[in-house]
């Protein structure tokens, strides 16, 4: 009998955990007011320093197809209290800035993705943690997954 109580709450025990599973989203706030937040779990690699995170943030919009357009802000960082964890977020949009080129006023518009200016925004691999960005309403977020090749090669000395 005490077996069998021993082996009912031991079973019991191991199922706890499983069914009670922390939100792993609990230490990521909700959105603001006016912001959205968007998460990303990425798949479990085999050797996650192969691989970058490249975050987009912008907003698919309707300008003439010959120029070049972005978006100034910035994405920041941010350490969450009591947690460790880091969020990303946008403050906003704008101003949009582009190329001069002329362009002939009854071409026709295109729909084109315009994200923010700078270099990529390259964020280390982690499997193991969600990507939580927050962006201003009506902004999309974007990603591309950077793989290095196994392969190096050495440098010249000169």
């Amino acid at each position: 009998m005490k077996v069998t109580h021993l082996a009912l709450a031991f079973s019991l025990l191991l199922a706890l955990p499983a069914a009670h599973a922390a939100d792993p989203l609990e230490a990521f706030p909700r959105a603001e007011a006016g912001m959205v937040r968007h998460v990303l779990h990425l798949p479990k690699q085999d050797d996650e320093s192969a691989f970058k995170v490249e975050l987009i943030i912008g907003k698919t919009l309707q300008p003439d197809e010959r120029n070049r357009y972005f978006f100034g802000g910035r994405i920041e960082e941010e350490t969450i209290k009591r947690w460790g964890f880091t969020r990303y977020k946008v403050e906003a949009l704008g101003p949009m800035a582009g190329t001069l080129i002329a362009v002939d006023p009854n071409a026709p518009r295109v729909d084109r993705f315009v994200s923010l200016g700078g270099e990529p925004y390259l964020l280390r691999y982690n499997s193991r943690l969600p990507i939580v960005v927050y962006v201003p309403e009506g902004s999309e977020v974007r990603y591309r997954i950077w793989s290095a090749s196994p392969e190096t090669k050495a440098m010249e000395q000169g």
